[in-house]
């Protein structure tokens, strides 16, 4: 259920709700940065983006507006959310120009009425203006679609579908969106020539005779440039004249990109973790018999956005039900074997845990130049052999998501099941989490998206958490020397806030 939570009214005219909002958005003072909150609010109000601005000398928030939709088409009483809810919202690296992700909706036999408007996902562009709020949205960008390349894609021809999460690389050059697939999939009840099930392994559409593969979960890939709000959408597909994302049979949950140069490189590489929860249709399964799965896939991605599964993927892992992931290169840049590519994935199942891993980006005792050339994937060790592996790390129930501050010195994770956020500190060199002085401190209601500002001149470095069923913000100040969270803030905000994006 995470950053899908609505709410039961929009709050409006928010100027003065909290002692940390300390003037409107009338001011002719333009705060020095920005933080946007995705509101989700309830029966088609709301569904928009709020603006504070950040004082970077004590990490409180001054409202601006709300005034920027996630949906241009107004909302009616039988379909209150004419673009589905909005679950991701990211900046360009100039921080001038953002994108929206809007989930979609399937269709729904059981709703009233049958059909209850299914629509394809959606990804909306804006503009900064010079307040520090959002333009309205520009035109709107569809891609779950299998179609001649050159033919544009719109929500008339897209195939409806559940966008899960957006992220975009390092370097801004491009943007992963992860979609969840229809229910049920292709191969219902039982797959055959017409209807077949989704690929054993990771592809894009390859066969024009059939489109089934339309239905299934996938990963879609946009070229960006840093100052301009254009995507272009990557074709997946090898087959020539056509366009299609990277089809899979596993549901995914969470993404995180890397780029990274390995030692006594100069050519850098770039690869996608991905995990997942559910087996949905291999090529022998039938549904509604669905599998469990708990792995994490790995991808190159090519300097043109192709996506290659890489040898060994996807990986089984312990971590139960994966519901984060997060990549980090802890090797500073020209510094021979210091450090490592380490990757850390949330266990949503029972007590949620943060499972440590690394990459093999050097020959060692750990890995052969065979897995390095495979970028193998291993559980942390402290020695060969399975049996010194780094245990998990407590956070709270169900860490939906985990970031890291500029210096990949400290990780944080939020728990959504504990209301709660953790700290840990990196050992940048063997990649192993300790908890931080500050080991953890408690959200609002339901924490669903957090975002990091970074330290500016020596300013304050701050941490915020939007909690979609209290409708606020947390805010912490974050100690550039351990990581720990301190002065605690809560803001309110508009109804169901989600996903964040700070500048």
């Amino acid at each position: 259920m995470s950053k899908k939570i609505g709410g039961v009214v929009v709050l409006v005219g928010i100027c003065a709700l909290s002692v940390f909002l300390l003037n409107c958005g009338s001011s002719p003072f333009r705060p020095s940065e920005e933080l946007y909150v995705l509101t989700q609010g309830s029966n088609g109000l709301g569904n928009n983006v709020a603006s504070f601005g950040i004082d970077l000398e004590s990490g409180t928030l001054t409202w601006i507006n709300s005034y920027a939709t996630t949906c241009p088409t107004p909302a009616i009483p039988t379909n209150t959310n004419p673009c589905g809810l909005p679950v991701d919202i990211l900046l360009d690296p100039t921080g001038n120009k953002a994108w929206v992700l809007n989930q979609g909706a399937p269709a729904c036999p059981s709703c009233t009425p049958a059909s209850n408007y299914p629509f394809a996902p959606s990804i909306y562009p804006y503009t900064a203006n010079s307040d520090g709020s959002l333009s309205q949205p520009g035109t709107v960008v569809n891609w779950t679609c299998i179609i001649p390349t050159g033919t544009p894609c719109n929500n008339t021809n897209a195939y409806i579908d559940t966008a899960v999460a957006m992220v975009r690389d390092a370097a801004g050059q491009f943007l992963f969106v992860i979609d969840s697939g229809s229910s049920p999939p292709p191969g219902y009840p039982t797959p055959s020539s017409s209807n077949p099930s989704c690929p054993a392994t990771g592809t894009g559409f390859t066969n024009v005779t059939t489109t089934s593969f339309a239905r299934c979960p996938s990963i879609s890939v946009f070229a960006m440039t840093p100052g301009s709000t254009a995507l272009k959408f990557v074709s997946q597909s090898p087959l020539t004249g056509y366009q299609s994302p990277f089809f899979l049979s596993k549901i995914p949950t969470s993404l995180s990109p890397i780029i990274f140069t390995t030692p006594g490189s100069t050519t850098a590489q770039e690869l996608l973790f991905v995990t997942n929860n559910t087996d949905i249709c291999t090529q022998n399964c039938v549904y509604p018999s669905p599998q469990n799965d708990s792995t994490v896939s790995v991808y190159a991605v090519s300097p043109s956005g192709i996506l290659t599964e890489q040898p060994n993927s996807p990986y089984t892992i312990t971590a139960a039900d994966p519901v984060s992931v997060l990549a980090v290169n802890t090797r500073p840049a020209q510094v021979g074997s210091i450090g490592g590519l380490f990757v850390y994935v949330g266990q949503g199942a029972g007590g949620g845990a943060l499972y440590p891993f690394q990459v093999c980006t050097q020959a060692n005792i750990y890995c052969t130049p065979q897995n390095v050339a495979d970028n193998l994937l291993l559980p942390l060790t402290t020695c060969p052999t399975p049996s010194c592996q780094v245990p998990p790390s407590a956070a709270g129930k169900n860490p939906v998501e985990m970031l890291v501050d500029p210096t990949n010195n400290f990780l944080y994770a939020l728990s959504e099941g504990s209301n709660q956020v953790f700290a840990f500190t990196i050992n940048t060199t063997s990649g192993e989490l300790s908890e931080a002085p500050v080991p953890y401190q408690p959200t609002g209601t339901l924490p669903v998206s957090m975002a990091l500002h970074p330290s500016v001149f020596n300013t304050g470095q701050y941490l915020y958490i939007s909690n979609s069923a209290s409708a606020n913000i947390t805010g912490f100040t974050l100690s550039t020397t351990n990581g720990a969270m301190l002065n605690p803030i809560t803001v309110i905000a508009p109804e169901a806030p989600s996903g964040m994006a700070v500048h």
